[in-house]
Order: structure tokens, then sequence, then C-alpha cells
């Protein structure tokens, strides 16, 4: 009885697909999970390059960039480095530049209603779309943007001196789901991602 027990192999095969079977389910959700963290890296990225191209052309987040820099010579060229850089986040922008709530905003959110959290509402028709527009997983306290002197313009020029803008994103995380239930996989932070441009004569009226 116990040898014709032990040569018994019925249930082999059930045993084996069971255990290929957690295994293929665990690859394959694994899969999903990689292929959605790369389209969270894309969408991150372009919204890094669309923030920037929003900022160019939107009222300044830093209050004190139209009257940065040097007045004393008119006319003469403003130099790199002449003032700032007004390094702008959620909190507050540095070096003294002041802080606009609402033209923070508006990078945030585009041309939607401005609030101070960080719900992504629809877009309308005829409305720009801000950053979240293009990555909906992300958080304001994630968003920075950075006003330095580029060297182009000239003292007392109108409207300020162009700046360099340059828009990052910080600890942004890959959001995992099957993976984090499964194997307890923690979310993982994206390198930082940034996108730089020249500003032009900003301001927030309407689209372009």
């Amino acid at each position: 009885m116990l040898g014709r027990f032990h040569k018994d192999e019925s249930g082999a095969v059930m045993v084996e697909v069971s255990i290929s079977i957690v295994l293929l389910l665990v690859l394959t959700l694994g899969f999903v999970d990689f292929g959605h963290a790369f389209y969270q890296w894309n969408a991150a990225s372009k919204a890094v390059q669309m923030g920037a191209r929003l900022a160019s052309i939107s009222d300044p987040i830093a209050t004190a960039l139209p009257t940065a820099g040097p007045v004393n010579t008119p006319g003469a060229p403003m130099q790199a480095g002449a003032f700032g850089p007004f390094e702008c986040t959620v909190s507050g922008c540095t070096n003294g530049g002041g802080f606009s709530a609402n033209a923070f905003s508006r990078v945030f959110r585009g041309d939607t209603a401005v609030t101070n959290d960080d719900a992504c509402p629809p877009r309308n028709a005829g409305q720009r779309p801000g950053m979240c527009h293009f990555f909906p997983n992300l958080r304001r306290e994630e968003l920075v943007v950075t006003y330095s002197a580029s060297g182009l313009g000239y003292q007392t020029r109108q409207g300020g001196p162009v700046p360099t803008i340059s828009v990052r994103l910080d600890d942004v995380p890959f959001r995992f789901f099957f993976l984090s239930g499964l194997l307890g996989f923690d979310d993982i932070t994206m390198p930082s991602m940034i996108s730089t441009i020249t500003g032009e004569d900003l301001s927030s009226s309407g689209p372009t």
C-alpha cells in the first residue's frame, strides 16, 4: 500500500500547472505594471515640455521678475546672471521673487479655474491645457519652475528681462498596482526631468 502510494503520480500535473499559472500570472501582471510605468514616464516628460511652453507665455510666477536686474543704463544689454535665479514651488519663490498663486496654478492647470488642490479640472474647448491634463497623477508639490537671467534683452525693456525658464518635476513616483499587492513592491521615484525654454513676452492673455 505504502509503496503504491509512493509511486502514484496522479495529481502531479495539477500541481505543476498550478505553479506554472502562478508564475505566468505574476510575469504577465509585471509586464502590465512596467508598461504602465513606461506610460507614466512618457506622460510626465510631455507634461514638462508643455509646462515650459505654457510658463514662457504666461505671467511669471515670480512676481519680482519684471523688475529684476539692473536699470541704471537704459538700453544696455542684460547680462547673464544679472538676477535670481528665482526658483518657484507651490510654497513660494526663492531670492525674494514674490509668488503668484494664479500663475503657478495656470502652469499646473492651464486656462481652467484656479484652485489650491491637486484636482485636475476638465478642459473646455478653447482653453489651453495645463501640465495635469498630460499627466493626471501630477501633484503640485512635485512642480518646480525656475527663472534665470538668459543674457537676452536690455535694461529697462518693457515687460522686463528675457528669462530662461526651466520646468522640473521632482520626486514623482512610478505607481505600481498589481506588483504592489502581489509582491509588496513600493513605488519607485522617477529621476528628475526638466525642460528649458527661453521666455517670450510673458502674458496670460488668451490662447495664441
